[in-house]
């Protein structure tokens, strides 16, 4: 078989080829070894903050009958729950609306300064945009 040192093309790009394709499959495994290394981190990081979010959400739990007890100091039991529940449910209806309106800003979800500018410059490229 003709190597490149003796001088035969065909051997030359042989070679070049076969170079190419295991250049090609070693970059794959890369990519593959590198995505999974990332997908294991991700998983890993997301449990995490989901454990966090969690335990997050029983301090609150906690914070809010520390809040309840305090206030029993004053009051009868059952009213200052009944002032915690109600606090808790201004905010959240101040939340929601807050959420609605802002939901309300981003419809439709369609880039309209995008599309218009992309409508010009179709007009542009056919020849009605000169003006």
């Amino acid at each position: 078989m003709p190597t490149p040192a003796n001088g035969g093309v065909g051997s030359v790009i042989h070679e070049v080829a076969e170079r190419a394709s295991a250049l090609a499959r070693l970059e794959a495994e890369l990519a593959i070894l590198e995505l999974r290394r990332k997908i294991t981190s991700l998983g890993i990081g997301g449990a995490l903050v989901l454990g966090a979010g969690i335990l997050g959400l029983f301090a609150v739990g906690f914070l809010l009958a520390t809040a309840a007890a305090g206030l029993a100091i004053f009051l009868d039991t059952w009213l200052a729950l009944l002032l915690v529940a109600v606090g808790l449910l201004a905010l959240t209806a101040v939340a929601a609306a807050v959420g609605i309106s802002t939901l309300k800003r981003g419809l439709p979800p369609i880039p309209e300064r995008a599309v218009d500018e992309a409508k010009l410059t179709a007009n542009a490229l056919k020849g009605n945009g000169r003006g």
